[in-house]
């Protein structure tokens, strides 16, 4: 728990300060700030030696994805969240469609409307948005761990397992892993 402790108010407190206050952003590719914040939080997440630490970088992440230093996109994402929050799906595929075209480069864009793709049952839609998402952040996590949830609903073991074994190497504590017991098995020892 001191780990924890010391951990988030040595890294992930002022990351996370950071990415609130607009002053990281995976909308800007170039951005030196952005990636500088993920790639501590990601290092830390892979890392990670429990559930809990886990839990607080997988937050923190989520909260640079989620928001954007661009004031405008910020604010667009902020109108998707709070409709989706609120269960109206169709209002924020809506705002999700002009979001991704406006903002081609934003990949929690594209994430964000492979899930409500996902909740709609329109499976090759999200997984052509997953795609997009991994083209831009090949580390996310949520794309991937979802990419494979669909691929395990239709049929498809192998490639879901490929997703979730390379999800589970950015983020050794998802909760999808549960639906993958082979991953919590020794490997076969070689003789």
């Amino acid at each position: 728990m001191r780990k924890l402790v010391r951990l988030i108010g040595s890294v992930l407190a002022p990351l996370l300060a950071a990415a609130l206050l607009g002053l990281s952003s995976p909308a800007h590719a170039d951005d030196p700030r952005s990636a500088e914040v993920l790639d501590q939080l990601f290092a830390a997440l892979r890392s990670a030696e429990d559930p809990a630490t886990a839990h607080e970088l997988d937050r923190a992440i989520w909260a640079v994805w989620t928001n954007p230093s661009d004031p405008e996109l910020h604010k667009r994402m902020r109108a998707v969240l709070y409709a989706r929050g609120i269960g109206n799906i169709a209002q924020a595929l809506r705002l999700l469609d002009t979001l991704v075209v406006d903002y081609p480069d934003y990949a929690e864009g594209w994430n964000q409307r492979a899930t409500i793709h996902y909740m709609m049952g329109n499976l090759d839609l999200s997984l052509a948005d997953c795609a997009r998402v991994l083209e831009l952040e090949p580390r996310h996590f949520g794309a991937l761990s979802g990419r494979a949830l669909i691929y395990l609903a239709q049929g498809k073991r192998a490639l879901a397992l490929k997703d979730m074994t390379a999800a589970l190497a950015i983020h050794p504590f998802l909760s999808e892993r549960r639906y993958f017991p082979e991953l919590d098995r020794p490997p076969a020892t070689q003789i």
